[in-house]
C-alpha cells in the first residue's frame, strides 16, 4: 500500500452539516465527505485490491465507492482530519492477514485434574444424603 499515492486518490468534498452549531450550521459547509474508488486505485497491488473488496465490500456504494462521512465537529479541518484517520484505519485492517491458529491439544494432566474435582464434588453430594443405619 502506497500512502503518499493514496492520499491523493481521495477525494474530499465540504458540505453543511447538520446537528450543533446555532446558525453557524446554515452558514458554514463544515461536514466532510471523502470519496474513493478503490477499483481505479493505483496504490494497491491487485492482491490487496482483492483482500479490500471481500472485506469492505459491503461498504461499496453502486458506482464502487467507499464514501465516508464527518460532521462530529464543528470545524472542517478537524472533521477533515478525523475521515481520513478513519478511512486510513479501515483500510489498513481491511488489508491485515490473519495469522493462522493451530487447534492446541488438552494435556492430560488437565483432564486427570477434572476427572479428580467431578469425583470430590460427587463424594461431598454423598455426604450430604441421610445416612441409612
Amino acid at each position: 500500500m502506497n500512502t503518499t499515492l493514496l492520499n491523493k486518490e481521495l477525494v474530499f468534498k465540504a458540505v453543511r452539516s447538520s446537528g450543533a452549531g446555532g446558525q453557524n450550521v446554515n452558514k458554514v459547509s463544515s461536514k466532510v465527505v471523502l470519496s474513493f474508488n478503490p477499483l481505479l486505485s493505483e496504490a494497491f497491488t491487485p492482491v490487496e485490491k482483492e483482500r479490500l473488496l471481500s472485506k469492505i465490500g459491503h461498504k461499496l456504494s453502486k458506482e464502487g465507492l467507499l464514501i465516508l462521512n464527518c460532521d462530529t465537529d464543528r470545524s472542517q479541518l478537524k472533521n477533515k482530519s478525523l475521515v481520513t484517520q478513519r478511512f486510513f484505519t479501515l483500510i489498513t485492517d481491511a488489508l491485515a492477514v490473519q495469522a493462522f491458529r493451530f487447534a492446541t491439544k488438552i494435556p492430560k494432566s488437565v483432564i486427570k485434574k477434572r476427572l479428580q474435582d467431578k469425583k470430590m464434588t460427587g463424594q461431598k453430594k454423598d455426604l450430604r444424603k441421610k445416612f441409612d443405619f
